[in-house]
């Protein structure tokens, strides 16, 4: 049985050509590493340059689309499996439930939101998968940088910065993968007592 990949990405056909390159790389990589692909089921963006390049390779892709994205023929139809949901939320539990890691390209807000929940539900012990974050040419920076804040008034635990990994490579992702493999949640709440 394959491994899933599941990569949180950008669907914009407007942002710096560099970033699909990375997408297509990356698409690449995960085949020639012996994962298929887990992720948003859209045709467009750095989503649709993922999956291409995935079947292109010979890999497997697995996309998961909400029935209002498929409506607008945004789906990437050529899809090995293309399930379809009603919402958002439904989206996202298919793709942590299928998924053996995660990682997040840059991209907006959506692609934001959804490696947030992931690394909410790792801090909650609930999911205990490697996430990586691509922090292709310092796009996470700012994130990062808010974590570190985030740390120093103790909005969480130093143990919730190894429960990610960050690459700024695309083959150094799947080092990250590995490294991330063990890392395990410190009980959120702090003794009041």
């Amino acid at each position: 049985m394959t491994k899933l990949l599941c990569v949180y990405c950008s669907s914009s056909d407007r942002v710096d050509p560099k970033y699909a390159d990375a997408a297509t790389v990356l698409g690449r990589e995960l085949v020639a590493r012996g994962w298929g692909l887990v992720y948003g089921g859209s045709k467009t963006g750095l989503m649709g340059a993922i999956a291409r390049s995935v079947k292109k390779s010979g890999g497997k892709v697995v996309g998961v689309i909400p029935e209002f994205m498929k409506a607008r023929e945004l789906a990437y139809d050529e899809a090995d499996e293309l399930v379809t949901v009603i919402t958002m939320r439904e989206r996202k539990l298919l793709m942590e439930t299928r998924a053996d890691a995660f990682v997040t390209l840059p991209g907006g807000w959506g692609t934001l939101e959804e490696i947030m929940e992931i690394l909410t539900l790792r801090q909650l012990d609930v999911v205990r998968k490697p996430c990586v974050i691509f922090n292709q040419d310092g796009f996470y920076d700012p994130l990062l940088q808010l974590f570190d804040r985030m740390l120093a008034e103790k909005f969480f635990k130093p143990s919730n910065l190894g429960l990610f990994r960050v690459a700024t490579a695309v083959p150094d992702i799947f080092t990250q993968i590995e490294a991330a493999a063990g890392a395990k949640a410190e009980a959120k709440w702090f003794d009041t007592r």
